[in-house]
């Protein structure tokens, strides 16, 4: 998503070109290009799939809403393993219409990871929820703190639910580091992505994704808390930011792969 100015065969070109060994990709670029194609592409190219984003949004009330949901989480779990990743990304989802109930939509989530959990193990996928900084607990992610996250992960087989560690989302929570040691004693950070935090927000808020080095957020200090806590595996950079889509991709890419030497490394 940090370039998806890019076409799937123009970003997997790019990351060799660079040498960036593997790549974070979602779902509607891979539907788009086609799955079985896109699998075939970057495995070709020696790339590794870090993740797959993303599955969620299990939040719903209504009997067929929520059938509907558990269905799409279940092809994102197929999707994931034809790609080669083990990992995929939740985003929870918000309060439905009209309700204010937190708990509540929190238990549902829990309700769903107990169906698709299993199913995710057979497939050699883990589901990695993901919080998501409190302004988007009403409409995208009612689970904001890594806490949270793990209130609910910790339920289920670690080889089935942990948690994504994404520096944008927490770097304000004094809590965290702590949360980065509870999940890693028990193997559950399945992701580490980076963004910076950079004021102004843009309206709407989503895309307010800053690139590494122009905001707020010590790269360095969350890289040594999750580091510390036993994790090994990659590091992903993901921005939504419209400055950066609106950049040549490939420039934007080199960009980035230079600020994470610069400020993560």
């Amino acid at each position: 998503m940090t370039v998806k100015q890019l076409s799937m065969p123009e970003l997997v070109d790019a990351c060799v070109e660079l040498g960036v060994p593997g790549v974070g990709l979602w779902r509607e670029p891979v539907q788009s290009y086609g799955l079985d194609a896109t699998a075939k592409l970057v495995r070709d190219a020696g790339l590794a799939v870090t993740t797959l984003c993303r599955g969620g949004f299990l939040t719903a009330i209504e009997p067929a809403e929520r059938a509907a949901a558990l269905a799409d989480n279940r092809s994102a779990i197929d999707e994931a393993a034809t790609l080669g990743t083990d990992t995929l990304v939740l985003v929870s989802g918000g309060l439905p219409a009209g309700s204010k109930d937190l708990r509540g939509a929190r238990e549902r989530i829990a309700d769903a990871l107990g169906e698709l959990g299993p199913y995710a193990a057979e497939r050699g996928v883990r589901l990695a929820i993901e919080p998501l900084h409190p302004m988007f607990a009403s409409d995208r992610c009612v689970v904001s703190t890594l806490a949270q996250a793990l209130d609910l992960a910790e339920r289920f087989p670690a080889d089935q639910v942990g948690v994504t560690v994404d520096t944008y989302h927490i770097w304000w929570d004094d809590t965290a580091p702590a949360q980065i040691a509870r999940a890693g004693a028990s193997g559950r950070i399945h992701t580490f992505q980076l963004a910076d935090w950079t004021t102004p927000l843009p309206e709407g808020v989503l895309n307010g994704r800053g690139q590494i080095g122009d905001g707020s957020v010590d790269m360095r200090e969350w890289r040594s808390y999750v580091e510390a806590a036993g994790y090994t595996g990659p590091i992903e950079v993901e921005l939504f930011n419209e400055g950066l889509w609106a950049r040549d991709g490939r420039e934007v890419l080199a960009e980035t792969a230079a600020r994470f030497v610069e400020h993560a490394e």
